[in-house]
């Protein structure tokens, strides 16, 4: 089957979708599908060919907020695929979807990518059912299937009112390799060399306001954390490193945390001990995986859909209310003891979240949608 995805940008500051997308398209590449992944570009077009997969960039137009391009409105058009999967709402890229999909006769499959849960489809709402009206006109409506990553996922596109079928496919994370996190460790510790003398309990995310990251900052220094270090690493959005970096001086709270922009760098799993995301949504939520796949224990929000980390002493996933007293029961484990815990949320997720599994069973999931009506 000839597949195109479609997601807004691949940045790394765009988050989850920049790396999820493109695994899952691969792993339908080597499922025997013939894939292209087309995406915006703020820089110069670009057409590669990776382990046959076709990837192509096109530059933003005005305005580049929405995603606006006219070369990736041409392409979609020009595209000879049955299925067009797009992944993310309320920018133009999914209009050219849901018109690409309509002139070529090809099923139209939608990603929410998170932004379907109750806290992110009311965060700025008035934009949202703009964006619906004039961005994407017609486009959910249009919609042969819809692609969620979690059960939980799935439940918010019901609950909104959408009937078409749901497969429900969620992402794969892979083992990192000895080497890169001899190397990644290797370089944060020249960035923060007391990481590699304290106990680092690692936020790493999008600086936005759906991680609860001023609620973390806040928590963290209300109280004594004996030898524990908070790494606060991202990509800046809501929020640049200096605006974070002074809540926690204002705070006093200096030596306690640090905060690092992390575009461009590789992942700091390697000298955390614990990982933290008390997010308000998460449909997924990749750091979270890819953090158990490096042997660390995960600490997280019931907000994410990953509550069977509770099982096997694997980590914790708890209600926002209980955050505080799990963060302190967890900074009293040992490091041993935590250690345990990393081994066990290893094992488990990678064999759990299987790229190719998922693209296998998103592969199966087109093939089952009627081709729309004429």
């Amino acid at each position: 089957m000839r597949v195109c995805h479609i997601v807004p940008s691949l940045e790394q500051r765009r988050g989850g979708p920049s790396v999820s997308v493109p695994s899952l398209a691969a792993a339908q590449v080597r499922g025997g599908e013939t894939v292209e992944l087309l995406a915006t570009t703020p820089g110069e077009p670009e057409c590669r060919l990776e382990n046959g997969l076709t990837v192509r960039t096109f530059p933003l137009g005005w305005p580049e907020a929405l995603s606006v391009s006219r070369g990736l409105q041409h392409a979609v058009h020009d595209s000879a695929a049955e299925v067009i999967h797009h992944h993310g709402l309320w920018l133009r890229t999914l209009h050219y979807a849901h018109l690409g999909a309509r002139e070529r006769g090809a099923r139209l499959v939608l990603s929410p990518r998170g932004m379907m849960s109750p806290w992110a489809w009311n965060h700025h709402r008035w934009r949202k059912q703009a964006a619906r009206r004039f961005i994407h006109p017609a486009a959910f409506e249009a919609v042969q299937g819809w692609h969620a990553t979690s059960p939980a996922e799935a439940e918010e596109i019901r609950a909104l009112g959408f009937g078409q079928p749901v497969c429900m496919a969620p992402n794969g994370v892979a083992a990192p390799r000895a080497d890169q996190l001899i190397a990644a460790r290797a370089a944060w510790l020249r960035r923060c060399p007391s990481a590699g003398d304290r106990p680092v309990a690692l936020f790493y995310s999008r600086f936005h306001r759906k991680k609860r990251l001023r609620e973390l900052v806040d928590l963290w220094l209300s109280a004594p954390r004996e030898n524990w270090l908070l790494m606060i690493v991202g990509v800046p959005e809501d929020y640049s490193a200096d605006d974070v970096q002074g809540w926690i001086d204002r705070a006093g709270g200096r030596g306690r945390a640090v905060v690092f922009d992390g575009a461009g760098q590789p992942a700091p799993y390697a000298v955390a001990s614990l990982f933290l995301l008390p997010s308000h949504s998460e449909n997924f939520g990749l750091v979270i995986a890819e953090a158990m796949a490096a042997g660390v224990p995960v600490l997280v929000s019931d907000a994410t859909p990953w509550s069977a980390v509770n099982d096997e002493d694997r980590g914790w996933c708890v209600p926002w209310e209980n955050f505080a007293p799990a963060l302190a029961a967890a900074l009293a484990e040992g490091a041993e003891r935590l250690h345990e815990r990393g081994t066990r949320a290893r094992a488990w997720v990678l064999r759990e979240f299987s790229w190719d599994k998922s693209a296998a069973d998103l592969a199966a999931f087109y093939r089952q949608l009627p081709p729309p009506a004429p």
